[in-house]
C-alpha cells in the first residue's frame, strides 16, 4: 500500500464508508505520479492524468476538472482496465498550527521558505497564501525538487529540507540538512533523512531549531569548562601549589560539571514547549 498522504486520506474515506479494502497484487508506485495494482484480476490505476497518458488511457471522457482546481481541488484520475472511469478532488487544508509554526521559523531567522509541491499551481498558491511562505513553487516532482535544492546549494545557501515521504527522498538526502516528518511510516525517508522527528506535528520544527541551538551553547560551555578544568589542574600541579592526586580529582570535578550541564538539555523540552520532549527527535 502507498503510504503518500493523498493514499492515507482516500483509505480513511473508505473505512467511514464501511467499504472493504482488498488486498491488492502487483502493487507499484511511481513517486510524484501514481500507483498501480491488481485487484481480484482487474488492472486499476490512479494518479495525474498524464500518468494514466503514459499508460495508454484517454482522460479526455470523464468531465473537466478545471472549475474544482480553481477553487483549491487536487484531481487523481482512476482508470480500471485501459478505461478512464472518473477522477477524485482532494483538498488540501493547512494544519491549525502550521502557519503559526512557519512565523516561529520566521522569528527564528530563517528568511527564505520555499513550499515545494507535486499539486497544481491554484492549490499550491492558497496553502502557501495561508501559510506565510515567500515562494511555492508548484507541480514538482521528486526530481524537480531535487534540482531545485541543487541549484540553491551552488548559489552557496545552506539549505534545510523538510519531507514526509518517498517524494521528497531525493531532496532530503541532497539537502544540507534533511528532516523527515512523521518517519514512523517512512522507511524511505528516515534513511533519507539527517534527522527523524517521529510525529508530524509542524510546532517540533522551531522547537528542533531552538533545541539546536541551546545544544551547540551548551557544548561550548563544557569545551570552556574541561579546558578551564585541565589548565588549572596542569599549572596548580606543576609549580607545586597541588599535589597530582588532586589534580586528579579536580580534572574528575570538570567531567561531573560537564555531564551535569549537558543534562540540562533533558529538561529543556518542557520549558520551551510542555507537549515535546527532546527525546521524541531521532537523529
Amino acid at each position: 500500500m502507498s503510504k503518500h498522504p493523498a493514499a492515507r486520506a482516500l483509505q480513511l474515506v473508505a473505512k467511514e464508508a464501511n467499504l472493504k479494502l482488498t488486498v491488492s497484487e502487483d502493487f507499484s508506485e511511481t513517486p510524484g505520479k501514481g500507483v498501480k495494482a491488481d485487484i481480484q484480476g482487474v488492472k486499476v490505476i490512479v494518479g495525474r492524468d498524464t500518468f494514466l497518458n503514459e499508460n495508454g488511457i484517454d482522460t479526455t471522457n470523464v468531465h473537466d476538472p478545471a472549475l474544482h482546481e480553481e477553487q483549491g481541488f487536487s484531481t487523481l484520475y482512476v482508470g480500471r482496465d485501459n478505461k478512464c472511469i472518473g477522477w477524485i478532488g482532494l483538498q488540501d487544508k493547512t494544519r491549525p498550527e502550521a502557519s503559526h509554526s512557519v512565523q516561529q521559523l520566521r522569528d527564528a531567522g530563517i528568511k527564505r521558505l520555499i513550499m515545494l509541491t507535486g499539486d497544481r499551481e491554484e492549490v499550491a498558491r492558497r496553502v502557501a497564501a495561508e501559510l506565510g511562505c515567500t515562494e511555492v513553487k508548484a507541480k514538482c516532482l521528486p526530481q524537480d525538487k531535487l534540482a531545485i535544492v541543487e541549484k540553491m546549494k551552488k548559489a552557496n545557501h545552506i539549505v534545510a529540507v523538510v519531507g514526509d515521504g518517498i517524494n521528497d527522498a531525493p531532496a532530503l538526502a541532497s539537502g544540507d540538512l534533511g528532516i523527515a516528518m512523521g518517519a514512523a511510516g517512512s522507511d524511505v525517508a528516515i534513511n533519507s533523512a539527517s534527522i527523524a522527528l517521529m510525529s508530524n506535528d509542524l510546532k517540533r520544527l522551531p522547537f528542533l531549531i531552538k533545541l539546536s541551538r541551546k545544544t551547540r551553547v551548551v557544548i561550548n560551555q563544557n569545551l570552556l569548562f574541561g579546558i578551564l578544568f585541565i589548565i588549572l589542574g596542569v599549572s596548580a600541579s606543576a609549580i607545586g601549589w597541588l599535589p597530582l592526586i588532586y589534580a586528579a580529582l579536580l580534572h574528575f570535578a570538570g567531567s561531573l560539571v560537564v555531564s551535569f550541564n549537558s543534562a540540562r538539555l533533558v529538561r529543556y523540552g518542557e520549558e520551551l514547549e510542555p507537549h515535546i520532549a527532546p527525546e521524541q527527535v531521532t537523529v
